[in-house]
C-alpha cells in the first residue's frame, strides 16, 4: 500500500500520525503549510524559542489564530488544535506524540532534542543536517538502540540524493557519483553576511521582507552547507568525498555524465563512487545553460554492452562512450516535502536517508588571517567556511 493510501486509512480510522515540531523558522514553516492539506496527520505542538513569532509564522502559512491558543498538548489533542510553546521537552515527553520533526538549525540543540526524543520512544525526522554531519552515525545508533527511527528530511537535498542512490543500487546499477547542484565560484568561500545578498542578486530590503537570515544563506554561498550536506550523503550512502574538498565542476545537466566520470576516462573524479557538487557557473562567471543548481543527481554506469545498448535504444542521454547515464531531479521543495519522511518513519518504520558509516567530515577553514582569541562564528559567518574531506584526513 502506498504511503498516501495508508494516510487515507489513518484518517478514516481517526488515528492520525501525531507530530511535534521543534523550530518554526523558514524550513519548519514550509512544512507547517502542508500539514493541513495532508490526510492522516495531526500537528499537536510546536516549540520555538519565540512562541509569538512561531504563531505569526503559522498564521502566515494559513493557520487560523484561534487554533493556536490552546494551553496544553492534551487540549490540542482533544480539540484538534495546536499547542505553541517554548518548552521543547513538553513535546518529546508527551506519550501521544509519534514523530518529532527537528527544525532548529542549531546542531548542539538538535543533538539534545534527538537524544531525548529517542529516550522517550519518538521517531525523529532531523532537518538540522549540521547535527547529522557532526554525529549522524551515532544518532542513528542511539535510535536503533531505542527501537525508533532516525531519518534525514525529505525535501532537503541529502535525503533526495540518498533516494536517487537507493534507486540506482536497487535497480542493479553501480553508482559512479551522486550529489547536488550549487552556484559556486572559488571566491565565494570568502563571502560574509555583509556581502551575501549581492551575490544572490537581492537587496537587503528584499531579504528582510522574506525573513531571510544572511548568515544562513551565506553558509550556502561560501560552500559550508554543500560540504555539510555532502558529508551527510557520504555517511548515509558509503560514497567517498574528494580528498581535498569538493571540486564544483561546472556543467549543464546534459554534461553531468561527462564530468562525473573518473579522471582516467576524461572526467573530474578521483575514483568511481564519489559525492560531488556541480556548479551552475562557469569559472569566468557565465551562467551554465540548463543547470542543476537547485536539484540533485546520480550518475550510474552500464557495466555490460547489453545495458549500454539499452541506454542507446531507449534514447537515454549518456556521455560519449554510452556507458555513463545521469538521472536527476531538477528542483527540491525544501520543507514542503517533509511530509514524505514523516509518513515513511511512522507508517513503514523506514528512514528517508540514514547515516551508517563515518566516511566524511567537514573542516573549518579560515576565510582570513585569524588572531589568537578570535571567535570562530560558525557556518556562513565572518571567520571560517566548511570544507568537506575524508574522515581519516580529519
Amino acid at each position: 500500500m502506498s504511503l498516501y493510501q495508508q494516510l487515507l486509512q489513518r484518517a478514516a480510522e481517526q488515528k492520525p500520525i501525531r507530530i511535534g515540531l521543534i523550530g518554526a523558522g523558514k524550513f519548519g514553516s514550509m512544512y507547517l503549510a502542508q500539514i493541513p492539506k495532508t490526510p492522516g496527520v495531526q500537528l499537536v505542538a510546536v516549540a520555538d524559542l519565540m512562541p509569538a513569532v512561531a504563531k505569526q509564522n503559522l498564521c502566515t502559512v494559513g493557520w487560523d489564530a484561534t487554533q493556536l491558543e490552546t494551553s496544553s498538548i492534551d487540549l490540542a489533542l482533544r480539540d484538534r488544535t495546536c499547542y505553541v510553546t517554548d518548552d521543547w521537552q513538553a513535546i518529546v515527553q508527551h506519550p501521544a506524540v509519534d514523530v518529532v520533526v527537528e527544525c532548529t538549525g542549531n546542531p548542539i540543540a538538535a543533538v539534545e532534542h534527538c537524544l531525548r526524543a529517542f529516550s522517550e520512544g519518538k521517531h525523529v525526522v532531523n532537518v538540522t543536517v549540521e547535527a547529522d554531519a557532526f554525529c549522524g552515525p551515532l544518532l542513528a545508533k542511539k535510535a536503533r538502540d531505542a527501537n525508533v527511527i532516525y531519518s534525514l528530511a525529505f525535501g532537503d537535498q541529502p535525503a533526495l540524493i540518498c533516494d536517487l542512490v537507493d534507486w540506482a543500487r536497487t535497480c542493479g546499477f553501480p553508482v559512479v557519483a551522486a550529489g547536488r547542484g550549487h552556484q559556486w565560484l572559488p571566491h565565494y568561500a570568502d563571502s560574509t553576511p555583509e556581502t551575501v545578498w549581492n551575490y544572490y542578486g537581492l537587496t537587503p530590503e528584499q531579504a528582510k521582507r522574506g525573513g531571510l537570515n544572511p548568515k544562513m544563506f551565506n553558509s550556502f554561498l561560501d560552500g559550508s552547507k554543500p560540504a555539510i550536506e555532502s558529508t551527510a550523503v557520504a555517511n548515509a550512502t558509503g560514497l567517498a568525498v574528494p580528498s581535498n574538498g569538493l571540486l564544483y565542476p561546472p556543467a549543464s545537466i546534459e554534461d553531468i555524465p561527462v564530468v562525473t566520470r573518473p579522471i582516467s576516462e576524461g572526467g573530474h573524479l578521483e575514483q568511481k563512487g564519489m559525492v560531488e557538487v556541480i556548479s551552475s557557473l562557469e569559472k569566468d562567471g557565465r551562467r551554465v545553460p540548463y543547470d542543476i543548481r537547485m536539484g540533485v543527481w546520480v550518475t550510474v554506469e552500464a557495466e555490460t554492452d547489453y545495458i549500454k545498448n539499452c541506454f542507446e535504444e531507449y534514447k537515454a542521454h549518456t556521455d560519449p562512450s554510452g556507458r555513463y547515464f545521469t538521472l536527476y531531479k531538477r528542483w527540491h521543495l525544501i520543507g514542503l516535502e517533509v511530509g514524505l519522511s514523516v509518513a515513511s518513519v511512522a507508517l513503514r518504520k523506514e528512514a528517508t536517508g540514514v547515516p551508517y558509516c563515518w566516511n566524511a567530515d567537514v573542516i573549518a577553514t579560515a576565510k582570513r588571517d585569524l588572531n589568537p582569541g578570535d571567535v570562530l562564528d560558525g557556518e556562513g559567518g565572518y571567520t571560517v567556511w566548511g570544507k568537506a574531506t575524508t574522515w581519516d584526513t580529519d
